[in-house]
């Protein structure tokens, strides 16, 4: 359908969950199953709205401009993953919970005028007529498979985030290795430290944008973060680990933008949708599928042994496929 009509009802939908999240704190609801099913909703709704946007960025810009529109997203994104939590947590005792609901939906008004500015974007001129459903999804995953500089830009992103990301980890080394630091204080700093460093590396994504060997960059980047991420485990001092996260976020932001651009430039406009679609799922169930890697190795190595062989993990995997499947490798504009 018309990317530009989905993104209208999606952000709707948004918006809309937002004014029931405000109603319910309102009426003084307090119930934690009408709390979790409008979570769900509304995650929902982002579950179909980010692929459509993501795969319309491409029909938006100029390709040469596909890496300046990626960084630029990303910066945005990482941004308000700092920005907005700190900010509710500040406004709530100022302003109130129900009001900080009404003034988000409201907010999200703006996002669906947005939307609304934008051209129309239907399937381009030839395009198969399709359903949704379960075979279209196994086509995806077919095109995926047939193209193996999609399928290496994906694996990237598994490696990194399934072997080197030790969130899982952070509240047992702030407690522990950090604690003369002040656990609340190092707990924090561990937490924010990548986005951050992602949001550094997207201020200054001017230097590197402009890159033709999109493959390396890629693999440059992974391996970058992984060898942040065992700089991370081996400290002992705190704002030496700060650090390490800082430029992890740096090199996450580097691959983020770079995978974004193989995957709106090596598929056709039919196909972005559905590579746009899991691309979020690997970029929502890598982390989660690394919180239980991380937290079974912690207990059997420690903390410490098990987030810098997850690093070293990471470098010698993306290293091996880089040498082994050149096609990454010799992937540019």
């Amino acid at each position: 359908m018309d990317r530009r009509k989905l993104l209208l009802i999606t952000n709707s939908g948004i918006a809309v969950t937002s004014l029931l999240f405000w109603l319910q704190a309102f009426a003084g609801l307090e119930s934690v199953a009408a709390l979790m099913l409008l979570l769900a909703v509304q995650q929902a709704f982002w579950g179909l709205n980010a692929p459509a946007r993501n795969a319309s960025i491409a029909r938006l810009v100029p390709e040469d401009e596909l890496p300046a529109a990626g960084a630029l997203g990303s910066t945005v994104m990482q941004t308000g993953q700092v920005a907005g939590p700190l900010l509710a947590g500040a406004l709530i005792p100022v302003i109130g919970l129900p009001e900080l609901y009404l003034i988000d939906a409201v907010a999200l008004c703006v996002t669906v005028w947005a939307v609304y500015r934008l051209p129309p974007l239907p399937p381009q001129a030839g395009t198969a007529v399709r359903r949704a459903g379960v075979k279209e999804i196994a086509a995806g995953f077919r095109y995926i498979s047939g193209h193996t500089v999609l399928l290496l830009s994906f694996l990237a992103d598994i490696v990194a985030m399934v072997l080197g990301m030790p969130r899982a980890l952070f509240p047992q080394l702030a407690s522990q290795t950090y604690a003369p630091y002040g656990e609340g204080l190092a707990l924090g700093l561990l937490f924010a430290a990548i986005p951050v460093g992602a949001v550094l590396g997207g201020l200054f994504s001017g230097t590197f944008s402009r890159a033709r060997r999109q493959g390396w960059m890629v693999i440059g980047a992974v391996v970058a973060w992984g060898v942040a991420i065992t700089g991370f485990g081996l400290s002992r001092n705190l704002w030496i680990a700060v650090a390490f996260l800082a430029l992890a976020g740096v090199a996450d932001m580097v691959s983020m933008v770079f995978r974004g651009v193989i995957l709106l430039s090596a598929a056709t406009d039919e196909m972005r949708g559905r590579m746009q679609g899991v691309f979020t799922v690997v970029v929502a169930g890598g982390p989660r599928l690394a919180d239980v890697l991380h937290g079974t190795a912690g207990s059997a190595f420690g903390p410490r042994t098990a987030v810098a062989g997850g690093g070293l993990l990471v470098v010698t995997v993306m290293l091996v496929l880089a040498a082994a499947v050149p096609a990454l490798r010799r992937y540019r504009v």
